[in-house]
């Protein structure tokens, strides 16, 4: 049995996820649904929850102020949230797990699974990335939260040399000659990168714009990164990397 609380201002989003996790979950036990962080923090305090479904927005103290108030943090962490693209993004960012409002029962389903699965609890390291990303800290020196089959990897955005598509997992290769197998699409990868200096050259590889070595000309024709590796260059992106290089 999963101990859950659910921690929401709006009455109606506290009902209606309530009523959600009856009826699609009955693995999971609703502890407490609480109407303000405050109230959320005691009964964290009185139940000791596996999970909580935290609300992003809530007046006097957010869900990422709520979560600040752990030296670590003991449960799982599911937010809930209105579409805020940058927010979103941001909880990507971290890799830790949200919802859209209004809650889908398929991806409730879904998020209560892979917290059955998870090996780990959350860590601070990734609410710094995610308030570091909220603040809008220089790209540069940003870190990135790659989920693995065995937690995550917290690696510098910098570090990272290319990333191969593996279906629906991806190979993230490392300046230090290490390979992560991270549990995202390339396209998820691709769009958590967005901004930085990394270019999709082909449907299968992304790469970091600052670790080109050479590109040899051809149909689409391929590149040699820093590392000596070759990474093929597809006919349709080719215009896109010649133009980058001028």
């Amino acid at each position: 049995m999963i101990k859950a609380i659910l921690i929401d201002d709006e009455e109606h989003c506290r009902e209606s996820l309530s009523i959600q996790l009856e009826k699609y979950c009955p693995e999971v036990k609703l502890m407490a649904a609480c109407s303000s962080a405050a109230e959320g923090l005691n009964a964290i305090e009185q139940h000791h929850p596996d999970v909580v479904f935290l609300d992003v927005e809530m007046p006097r103290m957010n869900g990422f102020e709520l979560l600040q108030q752990f030296p670590e943090i003991p449960f799982e962490v599911i937010f809930t949230t209105g579409y805020d693209a940058y927010a979103i993004k941001a909880i990507r960012f971290s890799a830790l797990d949200y919802l859209l409002k209004p809650i889908e029962k398929d991806e409730l389903v879904k998020a209560v699974a892979k917290v059955q699965s998870r090996p780990v609890h959350p860590v601070n390291q990734q609410l710094d990335i995610l308030l570091e990303r909220l603040a809008g800290k220089p790209i540069g020196l940003q870190k990135i939260a790659l989920p693995s089959l065995e937690g995550f990897e917290l690696v510098m955005v910098d570090n990272i040399l290319r990333c191969e598509s593996d279906s629906n997992y991806t190979h993230v290769y490392l300046k230090n000659g290490r390979k992560v197998l991270v549990a995202r699409t390339l396209k998820d990868i691709e769009e958590l990168l967005e901004g930085h200096s990394f270019l999709r050259v082909h449907h299968s590889h992304l790469v970091n714009l600052n670790e080109i070595e050479r590109y040899v000309r051809g149909e689409g024709g391929y590149l040699i990164m820093s590392d000596s590796s070759s990474v093929n260059v597809s006919r349709s992106r080719k215009d896109a990397l010649l133009k980058i290089f001028g």
